[in-house]
């Protein structure tokens, strides 16, 4: 056996919002990181931005990573019940040199930056605060709304600050680009860059796994690492998801929060699989996989280094190829629960349908439509016909091209005949005399079979014929082929 080497990651989403396909995938490849080598999975929670935080949020965050499989060893941890210890580490830093106290109002910053763009030079903090005195003790006395006071980092004002991404190997950034950076707010919450230093670093993480957007700062993360001589986790940060037209991942790409696809009747085990795969490569072609055969291949070597292209349409293939490796008892549950909805939310429950037929004919024609599904949401837009008689017929749809209405009046009414002295009101008996009465009546079937189809479902397309047939009964199938007759003539 090998020795696997040591994995700690977290993920760690800012309560601000619903949790979307981005922050899903990343949570996603890190917990497939930890579960593929025996490692621990964090769940952190950045709530630092208390104007911005909502309780809302923080229950979907949680609820979508439950609903997902996507479980933690430990937390959640809140970052803002840990202010002490930021506020402790960013005093050590000001005590080094590595940081300074800053009481420039937010006028003066918005001012600066006017007259940066008046001097076509780009905006950014002109590290004025460097040459102010400010000591703790004036912090402590002086900070309050009126004068907020925050903490800067010091950066270097020459040089280059290289770090290694897994991904794309040697990264480097000219340290005169970067200004100096607020690590502490006026109101002693950390900003980002600090506090997910501090807590990377006291929870062990090894492997930082986040999105591409944070490669620029990734500098300024590296040099408070070095500043409290800290050593650095591995940084990995994986590609960006575009659209299909290539431009930047939104809702108009079809993204939608992680909760959005479980009311909308996705699986769980689909979207894992889809997302895992947005990005990361198993080493061949394989697409539908067990979450074992993921774990089995999941590498951060895979994972590539270019964007990935969300494609909806392939997503819903996918769900469907997993609706279809459901058990037949399961997924007539599944499908009961989306028709046993209100009409408004897309289910069948206005429309009167008597609970204990609607559950036995569910477990009846499941089968049927389980080849059709490719959401479950699907559903009650699929069995609808099964359960009521009014819907619109198109009196075109009814006569086939090649085929006279006449003759087709004569062949719902032979139907009709037909069906009702049957003995054996079976799937294929019933194909084999409905192909004897179409070649009676000098039809092909399918010009008979059509218009049948037609009549007792109003849609071009529906599950095999006789199947359905079967499932709406002799006196509904009867009824609806009277209706079609009465159309016609």
């Amino acid at each position: 056996m090998t020795n696997k080497e040591k994995v700690v990651v977290r993920f760690a989403p800012s309560p601000t919002g619903n949790l979307h396909i981005g922050g899903v995938r990343t949570a996603i490849f890190n917990w497939l990181f930890a579960r593929a080598n025996d490692g621990k999975f964090i769940l952190r929670i950045e709530d630092t931005d208390r104007s911005r935080y909502d309780e809302n949020s923080e229950t979907s965050i949680l609820s979508s990573l439950s609903w997902l499989g996507i479980d933690w060893d430990e937390g959640p941890i809140y970052q803002s019940k840990r202010k002490d210890i930021y506020k402790e580490i960013a005093n050590k830093l000001i005590d080094s040199g590595w940081a300074y106290y800053d009481d420039t109002t937010p006028e003066e910053l918005d001012e600066l930056r006017k007259q940066q763009i008046r001097e076509k030079k780009p905006p950014r903090y002109d590290n004025r605060g460097r040459y102010k005195e400010i000591s703790h003790s004036d912090y402590e006395e002086n900070n309050n709304e009126e004068t907020p006071i925050v903490i800067r980092f010091k950066v270097p004002d020459s040089g280059a600050k290289p770090f290694k991404d897994e991904i794309r190997g040697k990264v480097e950034f000219n340290l005169k680009e970067i200004d100096d950076f607020v690590i502490l707010k006026s109101d002693g919450m950390p900003t980002y860059h600090l506090a997910h230093v501090i807590d990377d670093k006291l929870m062990d993480v090894t492997h930082v796994i986040r999105g591409e957007e944070w490669i620029s700062s990734t500098p300024r993360h590296v040099l408070i690492h070095d500043a409290l001589k800290w050593d650095l986790p591995k940084y990995v940060h994986v590609p960006l998801i575009l659209g299909k037209d290539k431009a930047k991942l939104s809702k108009r790409h079809g993204a939608e929060s992680a909760l959005e696809y479980k009311a909308r009747g996705y699986l769980p085990e689909a979207i894992l699989n889809f997302l895992a795969l947005l990005g990361w490569s198993p080493g061949d072609n394989t697409e539908i996989m067990t979450l074992d055969e993921i774990l089995s291949k999941f590498t951060i070597n895979r994972i590539l280094g270019h964007p990935a292209v969300f494609d909806p349409e392939k997503l819903e293939w996918m769900n469907g190829s997993y609706i279809r490796n459901l058990d037949d008892e399961y997924l007539s549950e599944q499908i009961l629960n989306e028709v046993n909805k209100d009409l408004s939310d897309g289910g069948l429950i206005s429309k009167k349908v008597d609970s204990n037929t609607l559950k036995s004919k569910i477990y009846e024609i499941t089968p049927l439509i389980k080849e059709r599904l490719k959401t479950l949401d699907e559903s009650s837009h699929l069995v609808e016909y099964f359960f009521y008689e009014n819907f619109e017929i198109d009196k075109e749809k009814l006569v086939p091209k090649k085929t006279e209405k006449s003759e087709i009046i004569i062949g719902l009414k032979k139907s009709i005949e037909l069906i009702e002295k049957t003995k054996l009101f079976e799937p294929d008996n019933l194909e084999i005399e409905f192909r004897a009465l179409a070649e009676e009546l000098g039809l092909k079937a399918g010009q008979l079979f059509f218009p049948i189809r037609i009549a007792l479902t109003g849609r071009r397309e529906s599950p095999p014929l006789f199947d359905t047939m079967k499932a709406i009964g002799t006196e509904s199938s009867i009824k609806r082929l009277n209706n079609a007759i009465n159309i016609l003539e």
